[in-house]
């Protein structure tokens, strides 16, 4: 990931070497982590910290000799759910604080202006409703396009627990949705 290039300069010929970073993440890989954030419940404003974080650790992770992951966009996929999750605990422990300081704390608003499908709108709901660890699998299998095994190998769990989250969490979906009246 770190790689060292020499570059000619112009006047004398003169050899100097700088360290270059490339991005450990291509094009569609950081598409598909920010796809894993916002779907995990991140908003837009922090969507860019949240890739900036998912490259740092892949750096980190080279940086301490520990090998590539095998699947890079599978394996950041996972890293971006995670700090989704992360975001989350941050976020309640926030509104915590706020509601033991201040009783009368006005519910945070829904933002305006986004145009939404219904659809759209009451998925994205039922996924905030869901526990962290359903809402992490249902964003994986169904947002990021891994596989069961895959995601079972990323979060060290077996499959049986994956498929098992899998389905309660889309029975719970599909609940939230019939009680919107949507489907």
């Amino acid at each position: 990931m770190l790689r060292r290039k020499a570059r000619r300069g112009q006047g004398g010929g003169a050899v100097r070497d700088t360290d270059v970073l490339d991005d450990p993440l291509d094009a569609a890989q950081e598409r598909r982590v920010r796809a894993v954030l916002a779907l995990g419940g991140v908003p837009q404003a922090d969507l860019p910290d949240g890739v900036q974080q998912v490259r740092l650790r892949l750096l980190e992770r080279a940086a301490g000799g520990h090998e590539a992951p095998r699947d890079v966009s599978a394996w950041a996929a996972v890293v971006a759910s995670n700090l989704a999750m992360d975001w989350h605990r941050a976020r309640k422990r926030q509104e915590r604080l706020g509601e033991r300081l201040a009783a009368l704390r006005q519910p945070v608003a829904q933002p305006s202006g986004e145009e939404t499908s219904l659809l759209s709108l009451a998925v994205a709901r039922g996924l905030d409703e869901l526990p962290d660890i359903l809402r992490q699998v249902v964003v994986l299998r169904f947002f990021a396009d891994l596989p069961v095994r895959g995601i079972a190998e990323e979060l060290g769990i077996p499959e049986g627990t994956v498929k098992s989250r899998l389905h309660t969490a889309v029975r719970a979906l599909r609940a939230r949705l019939h009680e919107d009246e949507v489907v």
